[in-house]
């Protein structure tokens, strides 16, 4: 395998410098994402991800493709998690087998909800309630999944993977207890503006899911730094 995403010269939208970035690769696990929340504008991106992906990865021998998904898209109507559906299909349709690989939420998404949704010294944070994991859990499992010749293809009509954390909790909650181990002073509250409103639901993993620590609290242990003198 072999990291190219940050090469400046390569664009998985019109798939320039593609054929060069995948030569000798093995393995693609797809991490692609967009910034944009529209739905239109997500899908478009990773729909012509994907078929780049696909038709660059097969000339070049790739032998099999890993996406990063989430848990519980196929819950929602409209907006990103609509357009990450749309990558889920785009990438089984290709030439090449593919797996996909639903995660949680991370831990590491709580700090910039807290900074995204603070306006003075109050951060309105989606009302989300999920087994979040983290980051690094969902990366080694990817890592496995792309060197074992036997995770893809995926047996026919066989759901997705599954990875989360062992412990359902509310992103609310995991905000304030974030706050309060940093000491900052701002006030945590549910958000309660439209462009949330995807977030304010129930979001867990399925009967047959991996489920793997750390907690959030023992990701904060080794990730933030206490203001509070032990």
């Amino acid at each position: 395998m072999t990291s190219w995403r940050s090469r400046e010269r390569v664009d998985l939208v019109s798939g320039k410098g593609l054929a060069e970035a995948l030569t000798g690769v093995e393995s693609v696990v797809d991490a692609a994402s967009t910034p944009t929340p529209d739905e239109k504008a997500a899908t478009e991106f990773f729909i012509a991800a994907a078929r780049n992906l696909h038709e660059a990865g097969k000339r070049a021998g790739v032998r099999r493709m890993i996406v990063v998904s989430i848990i519980g898209i196929d819950r929602f109507t409209s907006s990103y998690m609509v357009a990450k559906v749309a990558h889920e299909k785009a990438a089984l349709a290709g030439p090449i087998p593919a797996r996909i690989l639903r995660a949680a939420q991370f831990h590491e998404l709580v700090p910039p909800f807290i900074e995204w949704g603070t306006k003075g010294d109050v951060s309105y944070v989606p009302d989300l309630r999920s087994n979040f994991v983290a980051a690094r859990v969902v990366g080694e499992q990817l890592a496995q999944l792309a060197t074992d010749p036997r995770s893809a293809p995926a047996p026919a009509g066989a759901p997705p993977l599954e990875i989360a954390g062992p412990k359902r909790e509310s992103m609310v909650e995991l905000a304030k207890r974030l706050v309060e181990r940093r000491g900052d002073r701002l006030r945590i509250e549910k958000a309660i503006n439209p462009d949330a409103a995807v977030f304010e639901t129930t979001v867990v993993p399925g009967p047959r899911a991996i489920l793997a620590g750390p907690t959030f609290d023992e990701w904060m242990d080794a990730n933030v730094p206490s203001a509070q003198p032990r």
